[in-house]
């Protein structure tokens, strides 16, 4: 019998121990079926590949899951890694089984542009086949652990990113469903291979503890077992040495020895019913002394994915503290395995609305907010809403909330209903009136204040808030309520951030194949589109601008620019007149200024005047030797001139420039107006502006919800006392407040 048939006549007296009554002929063709069909694929540990769906098929069963839950581990990676379909498993096993193997597959005959998308596409693929069924993520997760396991089979490279991986993904999905054991160990794998140093310090230093306290964990557990006997309480006590990576999160990250934790040892009680969980307590506390400020009841408050018992820490009369929890047999269940302890199969009720229940709300709250987030803020979501420590406040009425920790009164009322964080007004914490800002602490009784003349919602709310409930809330009222602005505010910052990498939206609107190609790498449908998503919140300008220089420099656009560029200053360094691809026929520029500018140093060059600040002469003003444009000229109070900002290796491409004497020419500059907005105001600029005998190129005026308007002027003036005039002119119209160039 060769070692894939003898692991499976292990798997099946196992399955048959824990289930009498379970189908052996099933299970067995589901193996047979993935043993044909995975052949002779073979594992990086050399092994035949079937050895790793019998060991995932093991770690269900120690789950006691049911029987389909079995059959789909076995057959969890064919329709992945083989030439089975979805319609050959329905067709022989049921098309519910189907359906969690498709729903555990991942997308790998799908195209992406990068890992985070294929990695957001996949996970949000596995979050809508576990709202219909968990127990995809329950076989995801066994599947997970395995592959753990087995890692040390896979290149550094690999190790780094599945380890990664599991520590920000699976193992905050198996704390969210309660699974304490299986996420302890994913975490504890993880951690050898992200931190391998760090892993064997906190193993070592554990292991010195436990040589220096021999007999401690068993001498503490039976002193408390023959107490609570005299009690008259019947219970179980286990004594255990915390995991290594809890251990190593609070030393790293409250910078503490190992000598300054707590509770690196934890006792269990385990009792029959809840009374006796406070008796025992009552016990404890008498037995030993308590440390103030470490009692926590999660039983009558108990965490969002289940979890119960009563937590308190202790000293022993060696002076070695430890936590003990105390809980019932039905609590303790819970606790170990999580949603696969009550797991409704095992009940023997049908699977007609499995994923509805209160458990998995956060399944379908996730979903809903996430569905069109980017790739990294969908990963960064899941962490925070799975992983994050929490604290516990109440309503009025007394019903408990639980939020992050950290969380604001903004927290609390958008945990209550969208319309209520969107009127608040104001916020009372045990009855005083407390700013925004303040972080809710366990116990506190919340009351928001609230107004039917709100305005909704302020930008800093999403700087305050801690929830990514909240945050996303927040998004989705400025999305829906304020898209103009949106618009206008997100262009805007993905214009100044296009500058500082070196790019203008001429160049990403070059052609329509290019731009359309760039959204689709930010994906979006339009230009309007992603201006309102950033204006909004739902992408950062950074990473739209930064998507799209990836994608430009994949294209190559960015290397014919700097070809064009260093053509330029070889050019320049020979003294010869060189214009950029797109200038060539035009005719050559003046030997001494060119467009009225003299660049010092440069004698023939390309000079374009910045369209972020549009100089005029008298302005004093810089010049920035671009990639293949030439000279581009910035007032020296623009905001892209500021020393302030300026990257150190583009010192040497900052130069002096100097405007030459002559008035014949005009220059192209821009004004924003900001006025109260009325009937004629557009009219009244323009007769302004004809006044001042100003030659008008463009004028665009937009209405603001809040009553205003902005008007954004283009016109040409020969110098900056001309220019003046204007600004005087048009400050002077009724309702006007503020006249500004652009980038002032």
């Amino acid at each position: 019998m060769d070692l894939a048939h003898e692991q499976y006549e292990a798997l099946e007296k196992s399955i048959l121990a824990a289930n009498p009554a379970a189908d052996a002929e099933r299970i067995r063709a589901a193996f047979e079926y993935a043993d044909h069909h995975h052949g002779s694929q073979l594992r990086k540990s050399g092994e035949p590949y079937i050895i790793h769906p019998i060991a995932v098929a093991e770690i269900v069963n120690e789950l006691e899951l049911d029987q389909d839950s079995i059959i789909a581990a076995l057959l969890h990676d064919c329709i992945e890694d083989t030439d089975s379909t979805h319609d050959d498993i329905a067709r022989l096993f049921s098309p519910q089984i189907a359906d969690l193997v498709e729903g555990v597959t991942k997308l790998t005959r799908m195209q992406y542009t990068s890992r985070e998308d294929e990695q957001m596409e996949n996970l949000r693929k596995m979050f809508m086949a576990m709202a219909k069924d968990v127990r995809v993520i329950l076989i995801k997760l066994c599947d997970r652990l395995h592959n753990m396991r087995t890692l040390q089979y896979q290149s550094d490279k690999k190790q780094k990113e599945k380890a990664l991986e599991t520590m920000e993904v699976y193992a905050p999905i198996a704390h969210r469903l309660g699974m304490q054991k299986l996420k302890w160990e994913l975490e504890d794998l993880a951690l050898e291979y992200l931190d391998p140093v760090g892993y064997h310090d906190v193993k070592e230093e554990l292991a010195n503890i436990t040589t220096i306290h021999a007999g401690f964990v068993e001498n503490m557990q039976t002193h408390i077992e023959q107490r609570l006997s005299e009690e008259g309480v019947n219970c179980r006590v286990y004594g255990r040495l915390k995991h290594i990576y809890s251990i190593y999160r609070k030393m790293y990250t409250q910078s503490k020895t190992l000598n300054e934790i707590f509770d690196l040892y934890a006792f269990r009680v385990i009792v029959e019913d809840i009374p006796a969980c406070y008796n025992v307590l009552g016990c404890v506390h008498d037995m030993f002394k308590p440390v103030l400020g470490r009692f926590k009841d999660y039983i009558g408050t108990p965490k969002p994915n289940g979890y119960q018992s009563l937590h308190t820490t202790v000293v022993g009369r060696e002076g070695i503290p430890f936590e003990v929890q105390i809980r019932t047999w039905q609590m303790h269940q819970t606790a170990e395995y999580g949603v696969a302890a009550h797991w409704k199969y095992k009940e023997g009720m049908a699977n007609q609305k499995l994923g509805t229940e209160r458990e998995f709300e956060w399944v379908r709250k996730l979903l809903e907010s996430q569905q069109d987030a980017d790739p990294d803020e969908f990963v960064r979501t899941l962490r925070v809403d799975m992983f994050s420590d929490e604290v516990f406040v109440f309503t009025p009425n007394g019903d408990v909330k639980s939020l992050p920790a950290g969380a604001t009164p903004i927290d609390f009322a958008y945990s209550i209903h969208s319309a209520v964080g969107n009127s608040m007004t104001g916020a009372r914490v045990n009855g005083r009136i407390v700013t925004f800002e303040t972080p809710l602490k366990n116990g506190d009784i919340v009351e928001i204040v609230t107004s039917k003349s709100a305005r909704g919602p302020s930008r800093d709310w999403m700087k305050i808030c801690k929830s990514n409930e909240a945050r996303n809330k927040i998004r989705q009222w400025f999305k829906k309520e304020r898209r103009e602005e949106n618009i206008a505010t997100g262009r805007s910052m993905f214009e100044s951030e296009l500058k500082h990498l070196g790019l203008t939206l001429g160049a990403i609107t070059a052609s329509a194949d290019l731009l359309d190609t760039l959204l689709k790498r930010v994906r979006f449908g339009s230009l309007d589109e992603l201006y309102a998503a950033i204006g909004y919140g739902g992408l950062s300008a950074q990473k739209a601008a930064g998507r799209m220089r990836e994608e430009m420099t994949r294209l190559g656009r960015l290397e014919r620019q700097r070809a064009e560029h260093e053509a330029i200053q070889a050019a320049v360094s020979s003294g010869e007149t060189v214009y950029p691809s797109s200038a060539k026929g035009t005719a050559p520029a003046p030997r001494h200024s060119v467009n009225g500018i003299i660049v010092e140093g440069l004698d023939n060059c390309m000079v374009k005047f910045s369209k972020c600040c549009t100089p005029v002469p008298g302005d004093p003003v810089v010049g920035f030797i671009t990639k293949g444009y030439g000279v581009s000229i910035h007032r020296k109070d623009c905001p892209n001139a500021d020393p302030a900002r300026r990257k150190p290796e583009e010192a040497g491409r900052w130069v002096k420039v100097a405007w030459a004497q002559t008035g014949e020419s005009t220059f192209r500059t821009s004004l924003e107006i900001s006025a109260k907005d009325r009937d004629g105001l557009a009219l009244d600029v323009a007769m302004a502006l004809s006044a001042q005998k100003a030659k008008l190129n463009t004028l665009a005026a937009r209405s603001q919800p809040d009553g205003y308007a902005i008007i954004n002027l283009e016109l040409f003036v020969q110098d900056q006392r001309e220019l003046t005039g204007v600004i005087n002119k048009l400050s002077q119209i009724p309702g006007v407040f503020l006249v500004r160039r652009a980038g002032g």
